[in-house]
């Protein structure tokens, strides 16, 4: 059987749509499984801005009767503990059953739940899902208690055609809904969802935002090829739109000629952030001077009044950004920075000015490191945040680096200067590009690392899913510059200068510990970027346990050797030889009360298996450190595969535990070293499986 609800209200906002819908989705079958109904359902969920739908198919027309066994007390007990469980389960002695068991004898009570008609307990829980619906905001109106989203008007819910009288905010649930809310505003009685779903594309709703979607996607293609044009894409921005209206109406309009020569990324941030329109593209990829619109109704004129009139609100709109565009060229960028002590950055980092001076002092220490010419990254870092105080990014605040590029190039200056004003904010994310030009990539590094440990100083750290300041962001875009650009920056001696560019006091606890705990959070933040691409998280804490290695282009040179090493036969032969070492090491310490660690006497080696192992571990130690220091990482693993056959040679033929002492603790000795030559290269301890 099928249950039908529909939530009707006031338009809800799009960004919220999506959630709501699983939220409903999630509240409802948690409650099913809870009631014993969870078995063989299928749920589908849609969403328009005026209304959340869920559909549950394959529901049974009662819950499933249950027979529960309770044991009550010893058939010997007090009568007051007996009255206790008869009482409370309402039978008498005479219901119960005298059973035999290890402990003695004890009353049992058998109890048949007869099942509830599904109704009814559909009732209580989608009552309740709607109660606990999460909502990122929710209102009250009139003199109702009760809060949602926005006003709701009705609530549709069917259970196998039948109406069933959910009650929420003071509405009661029936089999009526309305269609658009324009072009066909009437009640509408259904019967179920596909009944729901025919009558409501009738009455020019479609419920489904995936074929919304496809619809203004589809046609607004239709549109632009029709002018030999490209529809500039924008999946964000379409979910957006197909969440505001529920019968999509494609129309085409024009941007005045005299608009033409803002940057085009201005235009587009107008449109899509005021207006929610698509911009269109000519052949070569420059901004075209049109946009498509997406209506929520139908027009006799075929939609001209509506682009007249979307088009008489863009041209206001655009004549600010162009009043923007054209005062902020009138004064240089370079004079702008000293409004940035007018700006706070953060109430206990200081303003924006004091960030940039930080980020200069960094970034020349970091020119030494990327090779970027040092004056051109102190311009690029000293105009990195000048655009802030300019009109048009006070309109536009993510249009931040974009517009200082533009008036930087419209000053004069360099263009690797200008071009790290615009990408020092990147990456943003990991999908976003990530710099390469040497003065991008060094700007953009000493901001972010200036910004960790600012807030890395001031305890502002992230905690659970909570990182109001994006700093997971900025540690993966630290990260992706140096890996990507094979920077060898040695992190913690980064921190240090930039934990002491701050004043004295600023930031609290030893700038040590403070650069300690940093590169601790970028092991985690490296474990996830590397995850992501396929590496293993336990080969990346393996080089990490071994201390000291904060450069991370090394470090992964070290990671990629060792998981090629793992992956050999060698390997994996000498892995688990490793483990069988230490196992035997740590009870026979523990047993002892001593360690092991310390030099295997030669002349007390017995065995030829004992002095094959002895001898090789000599000659490869030497050949790992020899490998090491000239960062080859491939050859100190090859060296180190030299072990294998010795090793499993000494645990075939040698007697560990011997009765001699002497014999013992050598050989005891001996696991020791192999561990050790081993732990040179990176803490075996640490790999799984």
């Amino acid at each position: 059987m099928q249950m039908l609800l529909e939530l009707f209200s006031e338009e809800i906002p799009a960004r919220m749509q999506a959630a709501a819908a699983e939220a409903l989705e999630k509240l409802v079958l948690d409650g099913l499984t809870k009631a014993g109904l969870k078995d063989g359902l299928t749920t589908r969920t849609a969403v328009t801005p005026r209304r959340l739908v869920l559909v549950v198919d394959g529901l049974p027309a009662a819950q499933p009767d249950v027979s529960e066994e309770r044991k009550g007390p010893r058939a010997d007990a007090p009568e007051k503990a007996m009255q206790g469980f008869l009482t409370a389960n309402g039978v008498t002695v005479d219901d119960c059953e005298k059973r035999e068991t290890p402990k003695g004898t004890f009353l049992f009570l058998t109890i048949e739940k007869k099942g509830r008609p599904t109704a009814d307990v559909l009732k209580d829980i989608i009552e309740s899902a709607m109660a606990a619906l999460p909502w990122p905001k929710s209102m009250r109106w009139a003199d109702n208690p009760s809060r949602w989203v926005r006003p709701l008007h009705s609530i549709v819910c069917l259970f196998d055609g039948q109406p069933i009288p959910v009650t929420f905010a003071r509405v009661t649930a029936g089999n009526t809904t309305r269609g658009h809310r324009f072009m066909a505003p009437n009640a509408v009685s259904v019967v179920d969802y596909t009944d729901y779903q025919g009558k409501l594309r009738a009455a020019k709703v479609l419920i489904d935002p995936a074929e919304r979607a496809e619809i203004i996607r589809s046609r607004a293609l239709d549109l632009c090829r029709e002018q030999g044009l490209d529809l500039k894409a924008d999946e964000g921005l379409l979910r957006e739109v197909a969440g505001l209206v529920e019968w999509p109406v494609v129309l085409m309009g024009r941007i005045d000629d005299a608009f033409m020569d803002v940057p085009d990324e201005v235009l587009t941030t107008s449109m899509r952030s005021h207006q929610k329109y698509f911009s269109v593209l000519n052949k070569d990829g420059k901004l075209a001077p049109r946009f498509v619109v997406v209506s929520n109704m139908e027009a006799d004129d075929s939609g001209a009044a509506i682009i007249a009139g979307n088009e008489r609100v863009l041209r206001a709109r655009l004549s600010d950004a162009k009043f923007f565009w054209e005062q902020d060229r009138k004064v240089r960028l370079e004079s702008r920075v000293e409004k940035l002590k007018d700006r706070v950055f953060h109430a206990r980092l200081g303003s924006d000015w004091d960030k940039v001076q930080r980020v200069r002092a960094l970034a020349a220490e970091l020119a030494a490191v990327t090779g970027a010419d040092a004056a051109l990254v102190d311009r690029a870092a000293l105009l990195s945040k000048a655009d802030l105080p300019t009109g048009m990014v006070g309109e536009f605040p993510e249009l931040q680096g974009i517009m200082g590029r533009y008036y930087a190039l419209h000053d004069g200056e360099k263009p690797e200067v200008a071009d790290a004003v615009a990408e020092h904010y990147s990456p943003l994310g990991p999908a976003d590009t990530c710099p390469t030009k040497p003065v991008s990539a060094t700007v953009s590094l000493a901001d972010k690392i200036d910004t960790l440990v600012g807030f890395w100083g001031i305890d502002e750290k992230p905690t659970g899913s909570k990182d109001p300041f994006a700093l997971r962001r900025a540690a993966l875009g630290v990260i992706r510059l140096i890996l990507e650009n094979g920077l060898r920056v040695n992190l913690t001696r980064i921190f240090a200068f930039a934990v002491d560019q701050y004043p004295s006091g600023m930031l609290s606890g030893e700038a040590k510990a403070l650069a300690a705990d940093l590169l601790s959070f970028f092991a985690d933040r490296l474990k996830v970027h590397l995850r992501e691409q396929g590496v293993r998280h336990d080969l990346v804490s393996a080089v990490f346990e071994l201390g000291g290695e904060d450069d991370l282009v090394r470090l992964l040179a070290r990671v990629d050797a060792l998981a090629k090493f793992l992956d050999s036969d060698d390997g994996a032969n000498l892995l688990v030889a490793y483990r069988r070492a230490a196992n035997i090491v740590r009870i026979e310490e523990k047993k002892d009360g001593r360690s092991f660690n310390e030099p295997v006497i030669e002349s007390d080696l017995e065995q030829d298996e004992e002095k094959a192992v002895a001898a090789t571990l000599a000659a490869v130690q030497a050949d790992v450190e020899a490998a090491l220091s000239r960062e080859d990482f491939a050859a100190a693993m090859s060296a180190l595969a030299r072990l294998r056959g010795p090793v499993d040679a000494f645990f075939d033929r040698v007697t560990v535990n011997a009765d001699d002492a002497r014999l013992r603790v050598n050989r005891l000795r001996l696991l020791s070293a192999i561990g050790r030559a081993m732990g040179a290269l990176a803490d075996f301890s640490k790999v799984e499986g």
